[in-house]
């Protein structure tokens, strides 16, 4: 990346544009798959990378790198995504990756949004 990259991107688009086309293409499929599976969700930039936001609260937030797509945060100590999980890298923090030399797993990735969105909701009724 040009030191112009190391910028903090503005938006969604500015983010992806900053990368390669391949790579773009890659990460334009999953924001697609993302407002599919959570059409009321909002785009946002925070700590530097694209993510999406649900009544005030984050979602999932996405990110590239030399060899992957992260996503973040993701269910952790589920036993629904344990064996969907057991393919990828991912952290105690949340984090799944995905390499970007295997076929992204969509599917996986909607599922994991509509977790999210679950848990959103579960939270904001329990408030």
């Amino acid at each position: 990346m040009t030191k112009e990259a190391i910028k903090k991107p503005e938006n969604v688009d500015q983010y992806i544009s900053r990368f390669s086309a391949e790579t773009q293409k890659i990460l334009e499929e999953i924001r697609k798959v993302i407002k599919k599976a959570a059409p009321e969700a909002e785009e946002i930039i925070s700590y530097g990378m694209p993510g999406f936001s649900d009544r005030g609260r984050y979602l999932v937030y996405f990110a590239a790198y030399k060899k992957h797509i992260g996503l973040y945060p993701v269910p952790r100590h589920n036993v629904e995504f344990e064996k969907d999980f057991s393919s990828y890298k991912t952290s105690g923090k949340g984090t799944i990756q995905f390499p970007v030399d295997r076929p992204i797993p969509f599917d996986l990735i909607t599922r994991i949004v509509k977790f999210r969105l679950k848990e959103n909701s579960e939270k904001l009724r329990n408030k």
